[in-house]
């Protein structure tokens, strides 16, 4: 199945697609700042770059989506129909990362 959209219409989607600031951290955020947590927005001193950082209580907390970091029996993990091999590599890629800074961070 071929793309309904030229190439510079699915350029300028993909472009405005957010990868920080994104609603679930705002929700998360916000119940935070709620109950009295005061935290770092991606602070690149840490390994990966975490969503959000809680200094005092020697906390990270990374706000991953289902498509991109393939949770273990997530049903909203879907892969695409068309071109497989290219977004099971991606993939794969992104869980291996996930886990070798989670490795990082439980070292520090």
């Amino acid at each position: 199945m071929s793309d309904i959209l030229t190439k510079e219409q699915r350029h300028f989607n993909m472009s405005h697609i957010r990868g920080k600031d994104t609603r679930p951290e705002e929700i998360v955020r916000k119940y935070l700042f709620s109950k009295g947590y005061r935290y770092r927005k991606n602070d690149s001193r840490y390994p990966g770059k975490p969503d959000i950082v809680l200094p005092k209580y020697r906390t990270v907390i990374f706000i991953n989506g289902c498509f991109w970091h393939r949770h273990p029996g997530c049903r909203y993990a879907t892969t695409p129909a068309s071109n497989r091999e290219f977004w099971q590599k991606k993939f794969d890629q992104n869980i291996a990362r996930d886990r070798k800074v989670q490795e990082q961070l439980r070292a520090d």
